[in-house]
């Protein structure tokens, strides 16, 4: 049977993450929630409301301004470190954190050498993904694309963006067409997408940090 692992990355908003929680909660799904630190400043309630409804609390950077491997200068670590400091007890033991991929990319722009040392001398579970329906981009078309990545494959671990584009509004239409197919959708990730668990690489890495980095 195949399996879907929901994320939301980018929040929380206070238009959006409402309705997405409150979606979640009808169909009785857990997911993981990749937040900004910036948007923690204001909305910490939001995360506290997921958190206290049995959703993961991930860390998604302070600032989603440049992805981590573009960055020519310190800064990645305080990127990660300041974002933990507001999630604080709001955070899984193993303590997830996914990269900024610029378009959901795979590649070395996600992490420099000091964020990939940093995640490691921190405890950090790195959590990557293997669908992008680009909901930011096409907010009414995105769910056919999404339904068909994820039945192309047997384990999906899907990003999605709790941002007032609009594109939430189909969450529940999502999920129904889903379960109407037979998926199982569960809160864990897939191990495919997770290269480094609490801190030691478990898969290879190298092609997720920059070259000047490595």
């Amino acid at each position: 049977m195949a399996t879907i692992t929901l994320t939301f990355d980018n929040g929380p908003e206070p238009d959006v993450t409402p309705h997405v929680l409150d979606t979640l909660r009808r169909h009785d799904l857990k997911a993981t929630f990749f937040v900004l630190g910036r948007k923690l400043v204001e909305h910490r309630a939001l995360a506290e409301r997921a958190h206290g409804e049995g959703h993961w609390i991930g860390n998604h950077t302070f600032n989603h301004a440049v992805p981590l491997g573009l960055m020519t200068g310190p800064g990645a670590a305080d990127e990660i470190a300041r974002t933990e400091a507001l999630i604080g007890d709001l955070a899984h033991e193993r303590r997830f954190f996914r990269p900024y991929g610029g378009g959901g990319l795979l590649d070395r722009r996600l992490l420099n050498g000091e964020a990939r040392d940093h995640l490691a001398a921190h405890g950090y579970t790195m959590v990557l993904w293997n669908a992008i329906p680009e909901d930011w981009r096409d907010p009414e078309g995105w769910v056919a694309r999404a339904i068909e990545q994820c039945f192309a494959q047997e384990e999906t671990l899907i990003v999605l963006h709790d941002l007032p584009t609009g594109a939430m509004k189909h969450l529940d239409r999502f999920i129904v067409a889903a379960k109407d197919r037979g998926v199982a959708f569960q809160q864990d990730f897939p191990a495919s997408c997770l290269p480094m668990i609490k801190g030691r690489v478990v898969l290879p890495i190298d092609n997720y940090v920059s070259e000047a980095a490595a």
